[in-house]
């Protein structure tokens, strides 16, 4: 069916349910930023391919809203499905509450499916509508009705990481949970993302592509806990640790009936933003809702010293992968055909090289020239770019491996470039090195040292329409709260704590001018103590990304003397870590793209 024949599908379900605006978010029943194929009905049902986006269906028009990183895609992917693209954050844009707000009729229902709304979203939006005495229905897949080669829920294998990896057994995080419940005085603790269940239990898995969770729920008690998945995934290593930890298994989908049963709680602890809709509204009212940012959610982006350890030795072998891969692109552009998905591809095989590869921590970003100026492109068969010996070749990817979770981004120098390119490169870079550099009280956010890295670009008139850097999980979520770097608070982000010892935060500044080229360079950093004094503990960062950063598109024009001294200190750092794997003409050029720039 084509979009159009779709939407009349879904407006004739909701005639025949009484409602009058159906809203369908990108989003599992877990409030994971990507979901398996199993939930792709806003793709499904707008043609929007983009990562991240909200549909509302009315019965006459239909509106999608994303953000800045996918306007110029979502524009060309929503022509001629008389989807109104609505651009969040743009002046006039009302926001989805809004827009339902407006225009949901006076006792009117707005539905969706509980399980793919958040409470906190879900609640919200009920006070919202009640103005005009309008309704929620919340029991409603409405698409399932009629997406007949609808994929079916992910059953992989899971599997138990070890503690020479983990650094912690899940009895001491059990114990850091519940030790919390008991000062906010809580019963039980419904936990249900699917990262944070991982992390709670050392459980990895493969049910989302490049998220190593596994489809789960679970309930902690003080006493015990029930973990509620489909029981083919464990295997005996599992089943004896949930054991040990007393750990009762349930399937899946019995999570909505067995919270019903929490009526002798006196208050339960979750997350509003995390525990979908239908979970919520199945608590028994009587019981007091603790609503929270998830505990584990903090603790577990503090990376103790064995994830440490782990995280900068994964980060060589990433290293290795990122300069023959360099180099390969280098060496044959204009001598081979090379393309945006057949460079991609390499890489992905220079990274499963590598011991202790698992996957791909998200589809790989190979984007040349103008189409890295859609942050999140994406190349297909039909539109798959060859590279050529000229411009700028944008690659952003990474890998799930045992030691932990990569993500680079460096921007290849293929040829000749602009001199308005190598400007915007260059301050891209001066921006970047700011932010790795600095030296701060600890207490603050990400707030407060993002204009070190905006500056540059803000200096000439220039910003980019998203983050400069998010947190990273260890072996799980690429993209991982609640650290990160921007401008603005986004309160829907939850990125703006505290900057805490051991968290690994991307700094990714970059250039994005539409039709013309994209810009960004990323490394990983990790927040460490520095001295402290009278004034306070002082913090900075170190560099775990290994990988040179392509010299030939700077203009030392834009550069201080100071900005020169930390690109040329960086490029040691990568020549310690890497030199030693390398020989011949690999290990040639790697010391070439390493030498100090020429300042001439």
């Amino acid at each position: 069916m084509e979009v159009k024949e779709k939407l009349a599908k879904l407006r004739e379900g909701m005639s025949a349910s009484g409602i009058d605006l159906y809203l369908i978010p990108t989003a599992d029943f877990h409030e994971s930023e990507y979901a398996g194929e199993h939930f792709g009905v806003r793709k499904y049902m707008s043609g929007f391919t983009g990562s991240a986006g909200t549909l509302l269906v009315g019965k006459e028009k239909a509106a999608l809203w994303a953000d800045g990183r996918y306007f110029i895609q979502a524009e060309r992917e929503l022509t001629g499905s008389t989807i109104e693209l609505m651009r969040m954050g743009e002046e006039n844009v009302p926001t989805i509450e809004k827009y339902i707000e407006d225009n949901i009729p006076e006792n009117g229902v707005l539905g969706f499916d509980g399980r793919v709304i958040n409470s906190a979203l879900g609640n919200k939006l009920k006070k919202a509508i009640a103005k005009k005495n309008a309704d929620i229905k919340y029991d409603k897949d409405l698409v399932d009705e009629f997406w007949t080669d609808r994929p079916a829920l992910s059953v992989k294998p899971a599997f138990f990481l070890e503690e020479k990896y983990s650094g912690r057994p899940a009895s001491d995080k059990l114990a850091f949970v519940r030790k919390t419940m008991k000062d906010e005085g809580a019963d039980a603790f419904v936990l249900t993302s699917l990262d944070d269940i991982a992390w709670l239990y050392n459980m990895r898995g493969d049910d989302i592509p490049c998220n190593p969770v596994v489809l789960s729920y679970t309930v902690v008690f003080m006493d015990k806990a029930v973990l509620f998945l489909n029981e083919a995934v464990l295997n005996d290593k599992l089943r004896a640790e949930f054991t040990a930890n007393n750990v009762e298994i349930m399937p899946y989908n019995d999570i909505y009936e067995y919270v019903k049963g929490l009526k002798e709680c006196k208050k339960v602890m979750l997350d509003g933003k995390k525990v979908n809709y239908a979970i919520y509204s199945n608590i028994p009212e009587n019981v007091e809702k603790l609503d929270k940012t998830n505990p584990t959610t903090l603790e577990k982006s503090k990376k103790n010293s064995t994830e440490i350890e782990n995280i900068k030795k994964v980060h060589v072998k990433d290293g290795i992968a990122m300069v023959k891969f360099i180099y390969w692109v280098k060496k044959n552009v204009g001598k081979m055909k090379i393309t945006e998905i057949s460079a991609s591809d390499y890489l992905e095989a220079r990274r499963r090289e590598q011991e202790g590869f698992i996957e791909l921590s998200f589809d790989t970003i190979a984007a040349y020239n103008a189409n890295a100026a859609m942050m999140h492109y994406s190349a297909t068969p039909e539109h798959d770019a060859e590279l050529k010996p000229e411009g700028f070749f944008l690659v952003d990817s990474g890998g799930q491996y045992y030691e932990g979770t990569t993500d680079i981004t460096r921007t290849i120098v293929l040829g000749p470039v602009k001199d308005e390119w190598k400007r915007d490169y260059t301050l891209t870079l001066k921006g970047h090195m700011n932010l790795l550099n600095a030296k701060f009280l600890y207490g603050c956010t990400g707030i407060n040292l993002d204009i070190l890295c905006r500056a540059p670009l803000w200096n000439i008139g220039i910003d980019y329409k998203c983050g400069t850097g998010h947190g990273v999980g260890y072996l799980l979520n690429v993209h991982e709260a609640p650290n990160g770097f921007r401008w603005k608070m986004v309160p829907e982000r939850n990125d703006s704590a505290l900057l805490e010892e051991g968290m690994i935060t991307t700094d990714e500044p970059g250039v994005y001018a539409e039709n013309s080229h994209g810009i960004r360079i990323e490394n990983e950093l990790l927040c460490k103590k520095d001295i402290k004094n009278e004034y306070g503990q002082f913090m900075c960062f170190e560099s775990v990304t290994y990988a040179p950063i392509d010299k030939e598109a700077i203009d030392v024009n834009y550069l201080e003397k100071k900005d020169i001294e930390q690109i040329d200190a960086y490029h040691r750092l990568v020549f310690e870590k890497l030199s030693p794997h390398f020989e011949g003409e690999e290990l040639a050029w790697l010391k070439e793209a390493c030498e100090p720039i020429k300042e001439d």
